[in-house]
């Protein structure tokens, strides 16, 4: 009797898969998933790539090859989509540029260990591709929260394009990760020997079928914006190595609050809020008090909210700060999900001994932590939670807010990330957040994109990456308080803790009727 945790596997496709192809094929399998990754979102390419990566799993032998095949195919879609990595190295590149090659090969090797493990732990299992799809899903919640989690480029993000997207507003993320996984394997099975065959490509037409339907369903009506407030977003484009240059410092300033000063469209009332992007202060907030006069003096009426640097006792901070009309500040956040080797040094004193100080040389070990999420009061504007560039790509950051907010704001300096993929990546994470929440995003960005958000992930209004300006527009409502944003992730770790449970319980259960 063959072995049955030998099911669903491909013996004769192996035999056709000598060793020396499988691992670049595999690596090229990851490529085409991660063209479904902005700026290409080329969703209809990057679903089958997760098929054809299930079905090089299933194709071959168990345990460390199985490893090495998801690690493959993790290194080429991390080591695609995260290109991008390299961009903050590069801005000094006479002190930093060396870190590049090892910033890019580190981050897509190390991410790709989780999906390496996964298919190491399916291949295994008697039940490969269903123990495939628990583990690579729950592999992608723990890359959410592991060292302080890093989860761009989920495996269900490349579905923005399309409705499927919505789903995440109720299963959220992770969610929306096992259900595409779920597919993906049916439709791989189907491509394996077996009466099964038709039975597979039914469920997985069926699974996908849901997936639409059900984005569609889920995909709330554009809004009537007729008399809402306006709100103000400035972008005075300071490239990375120009930024805090002293004698581009005055430039910048001078352009930021002339877009703040300037009159509203004919007929257009002005705006009530005037949102700057990250760090556009130049100075400390404690030195800063005659530039703030001169931003709330431009600002007339409006509320502003500016990205800052402050100092305390405790270190430095990247902070934002809301000005009330007529000068004063009204509330201040600072941001507490860092970045690291970016905003700070994870064992600094380990890697002084180098002399590496990564990006973070800002302040010894780089900036300090905030207390949390926390939702600021605007008035009549009603409530927002801010996000300080890097913590938009966390959904966590965002359901952990104490109350729901009415809006989502990110101020953000996309500027390191380069002109071709890093923007438009981050850009499609607050999209997301948006959906998750059914809240407006309004995202204000140094360099760009600029843009405003409605609750269904919408880019009502934008500024394109590269341009100074500012925009103008009516600030969406809170749309319809979702399931993911109520619950958050826990539905979903559950489950899945439970399912991986089950199937190793009933595995067990069958080794032991085996064994007597």
């Amino acid at each position: 009797m063959p072995d049955s945790r030998s099911a669903g596997r491909l013996p004769a496709t192996q035999e056709r898969l000598p060793g020396w192809a499988r691992l670049p094929l595999a690596v090229a399998v990851g490529g085409i998933i991660g063209l479904g990754q902005p700026p290409y979102d080329l969703w209809y390419l990057a679903f089958p790539g997760y098929v054809a990566a299930i079905w090089l799993f299933l194709s071959t032998a168990r345990g460390m090859t199985s490893a090495g095949t998801g690690w493959a195919v993790g290194l080429g879609y991390f080591g695609f989509s995260m290109s991008w990595i390299v961009e903050p190295f590069l801005v000094d590149a006479a002190t930093t540029g060396w870190m590049a090659p090892f910033g890019l090969i580190g981050l897509a090797g190390g991410l790709a260990l989780f999906w390496g493990l996964a298919f190491w732990l399916a291949g295994r299992a008697r039940h490969p591709a269903l123990t495939l799809v628990l583990a690579w899903s729950a592999a992608e919640l723990a890359r959410a929260y592991v060292f302080t989690g890093f989860p761009w480029a989920l495996v269900p993000y490349f579905w923005l394009p399309v409705p499927v997207i919505q789903w995440v507003s109720v299963i959220g993320p992770h969610g929306l990760t096992a259900a595409t996984l779920a597919a993906a394997a049916l439709l791989a099975a189907a491509l394996s020997p077996g009466a099964r065959r038709l039975r597979a490509a039914g469920a997985g037409a069926a699974v996908l079928a849901v997936l639409f339907g059900g984005g569609v369903v889920l995909t709330p009506p554009a809004q009537d914006l007729d008399g809402r407030p306006l709100v103000r977003l400035v972008q005075p484009n300071a490239a990375q190595h120009e930024k805090w240059d002293p004698a581009m410092i005055p430039v910048f300033m001078e352009r930021k609050l002339r877009f703040t000063a300037a009159a509203p469209e004919p007929g257009q009332p002005r705006p009530q809020l005037i949102v700057w992007p990250e760090t556009s202060v130049p100075n400390l907030l404690r030195h800063a008090g005659p530039v703030l006069d001169q931003i709330t003096q431009a600002a007339g009426e409006a509320q502003v909210i500016v990205g800052v640097q402050r100092a305390d006792q405790a270190g430095y901070y990247n902070a934002l700060v809301a000005l009330a009309p007529g000068g004063g500040v009204t509330a201040l956040y600072d941001k507490h999900h860092l970045v690291p080797f970016g905003e700070y040094m994870p064992a600094a004193a380990v890697f002084a001994r180098w002399n590496i100080a990564g990006l973070a040389a800002r302040a010894e070990g780089g900036y300090s932590a905030g207390p949390g999420p926390q939702v600021i009061n605007l008035g009549d504007l009603g409530t927002a939670l801010p996000l300080i560039c890097y913590e938009a790509v966390f959904p966590q950051d965002v359901f952990g807010a104490p109350l729901r907010p009415d809006m989502l704001i990110q101020i953000t300096n996309d500027a390191w990330f380069g002109t071709w993929s890093g923007p438009f990546q981050h850009l499609a994470q607050a999209r997301i957040r948006a959906i998750e929440q059914g809240l407006p995003m309004l995202r204000s960005a140094n360099t760009g994109v600029s843009a405003v958000i409605d609750g269904a992930g919408r880019v009502l209004e934008a500024l394109p990456l590269g341009e100074a300006g500012y925009l103008d527009a009516p600030l969406p409502p809170p749309m319809r308080n979702t399931l993911y944003g109520r619950t958050g992730d826990l539905p979903a770790g559950i489950a899945l803790f439970i399912a991986i449970g089950l199937l190793w319980g009933a595995a067990r259960r069958i080794g032991r009727t085996e064994s007597d």
